[in-house]
C-alpha cells in the first residue's frame, strides 16, 4: 500500500551538479525559492554529471529514482533546478508520472504570487505566456485533434494551432497595454526631470534588506519579508536631504547656513531583486519597470553584509544592471545587515575621496545618518545639477 501525501503543495527538489563553482550557492536558492512558493519539500535528489541528457536532462538511473519516489509518496510536483526544454519537460512527465516543472516556472510562479499592482500582474502575465509559447506541444492531450466546437471551427485547423493564435493575441494585447503604462511612467519622469528632482533607485540581490531600507528612509510601510522576491512591483516615495547644497545656498546669497536648512527633494524607488540566472524573459517583461532603474541619477546598491557569497551577488546585479543598460548609473554599496556580525557603521571613500561604501543596519537605523549624508553629497556632486533647493527658515520668520 503506497504512502500518500496529503499536502498538495509537496514537491520533490532536483539539482543536478555539472561542475559549476556556484552550485552549492544555487543548491541553496532552490529551497529558497521552494519556500517562497509555498512548497514543502519531501526529499531532495542530487547527481553528478558531465552534461545534461538530451531526452530526460538527468540520466534514466536518475529518473527512475525519482519516479520511485514519486510513486510511494504520491507526490504533485517535481521541481528541476535547472531549466528544462520543452521537449526534456514533455519526457520527463510521460516517465515520472506527475507534473514537472523548472527553475524558471517556479520563479514565474513566485512572481504571480507577489505581483499585487496592475502593471506588476500584466509583467506576469506576459513573461509567463512567453514561456509557455514554446511549450504547448504535448500540453493537451488532444493537441493534433481538430477542433470542432462552434466559432472555433476553421479550414485544417488544429486545436494546437488555435491554442497559439489565443496565445499570440493575449501576448499582443499585454504588450500594448504594457507600453501605454511605459508612456505615462516617461510623462512623469519628465515632469520629475524638469522640476530636477533627484532620482534614486534601490537595487540588489533578493533579500538583501532592500524594502527594509526603503521604509527606514521613507518611513513607509513596503512588505517586508526573509523571503525571495517578497517585493516584485516598483514603489516610489518621496523623501527630502536636510543640509544638501549649502555650498549653492551661501554662494547665491540666500542666507546662512545657521538660519536656513536646506531640504532637497528625492525620489527614492525600491526593486524586484535579482538572482542567479534570472530568467531573460523576466528581465524583458520587467524592462519597463526596470526603466526606473536605468533614468535614476543615483543607484543604491544594497548588499547583504552577513552572506558569504556577497561579492558574487553584486557581480550577478551588475550584469543585470548592464543587461538593462544601467551599468554607467552612479553607485553606492550599501552593505547592510551589519547588526548580525556586530560591525560598526561607517562611509568608505575610494582613492578619490569619492563615496565607495557604506555600512549600515536598515533594521537598527545604524548608519542611516552616514546615508543620508551620502545622499547629499551625490546629489550636489550631479552633473549640471540645476539649482532648485526648497529652503526652510528654522527661525520660523520666512516661509
Amino acid at each position: 500500500m503506497h504512502e500518500r501525501t496529503t499536502a498538495a503543495n509537496t514537491a520533490i527538489l532536483v539539482s543536478l551538479d555539472f561542475g559549476a563553482p556556484d552550485y552549492v550557492e544555487s543548491l541553496e536558492e532552490l529551497h529558497l525559492l521552494a519556500e517562497s512558493a509555498g512548497i514543502q519539500t519531501l526529499a531532495l535528489v542530487e547527481g553528478r554529471r558531465q552534461r545534461p541528457d538530451a531526452s530526460l536532462f538527468a540520466g534514466s538511473g536518475k529518473v527512475d529514482e525519482i519516479a520511485a519516489l514519486v510513486e510511494q509518496h504520491q507526490v504533485p510536483l517535481v521541481v528541476f533546478n535547472h531549466d528544462l526544454s520543452p521537449a526534456q519537460m514533455r519526457n520527463l512527465t510521460a516517465k515520472i508520472k506527475t507534473r514537472v516543472i523548472d527553475r524558471t516556472m517556479l520563479i514565474l510562479d513566485i512572481f504571480a504570487l507577489r505581483a499585487q499592482s496592475h502593471e506588476g500582474k500584466v509583467q506576469v502575465e506576459l513573461a509567463q505566456l512567453k514561456y509557455l509559447s514554446t511549450r504547448l506541444v504535448g500540453m493537451n492531450t488532444d493537441m493534433g485533434q481538430q477542433k470542432y466546437a462552434v466559432g472555433a471551427r476553421g479550414p485544417g485547423e488544429t486545436q494546437l494551432e488555435l491554442d497559439r493564435r489565443k496565445l499570440d493575441k493575449r501576448v499582443q494585447m499585454l504588450q500594448d497595454r504594457l507600453e501605454k503604462l511605459a508612456r505615462q511612467r516617461e510623462v512623469m519622469r519628465r515632469a520629475r526631470n524638469r522640476s530636477d528632482v533627484f532620482s534614486v533607485s534601490i537595487v540588489g540581490y533578493t533579500n538583501a534588506g532592500k524594502s527594509t531600507l526603503f521604509n527606514r528612509l521613507t518611513q513607509s510601510h513596503v512588505y517586508v519579508a526573509d523571503q525571495l522576491f517578497a517585493t516584485l512591483d516598483t514603489t516610489s516615495r518621496k523623501m527630502f536631504i536636510e543640509g544638501a547644497g549649502q555650498q549653492e545656498g551661501d554662494a547665491a546669497g540666500i542666507g546662512s547656513p545657521s538660519a536656513y536648512s536646506l531640504r532637497v527633494q528625492v525620489v527614492l524607488s525600491d526593486t524586484v531583486g535579482f538572482i542567479r540566472h534570472l530568467p531573460h524573459g523576466l528581465v524583458a517583461a520587467f524592462r519597463s519597470t526596470l526603466e526606473e532603474t536605468a533614468q535614476a541619477d543615483l543607484l543604491l546598491h544594497v548588499v547583504d553584509a552577513n552572506s558569504p557569497e556577497r561579492f558574487d551577488q553584486i557581480t550577478e546585479v551588475n550584469k543585470v544592471l548592464q543587461e538593462i543598460e544601467a551599468q554607467h548609473i552612479p553607485q553606492i554599496l550599501v552593505f547592510n545587515k551589519i547588526d548580525l556580525q556586530g560591525l560598526p557603521a561607517g562611509v568608505q571613500r575610494d582613492e578619490y575621496g569619492r563615496i565607495a561604501r557604506i555600512h549600515l543596519s536598515a533594521k537598527t537605523g545604524a548608519g542611516m545618518d552616514e546615508l543620508r549624508m551620502a545622499l547629499a553629497e551625490m546629489r550636489d556632486a550631479r552633473p549640471h545639477a540645476v539649482s532648485r533647493q526648497e529652503w526652510h527658515p528654522l527661525n520660523n520668520e520666512l516661509n
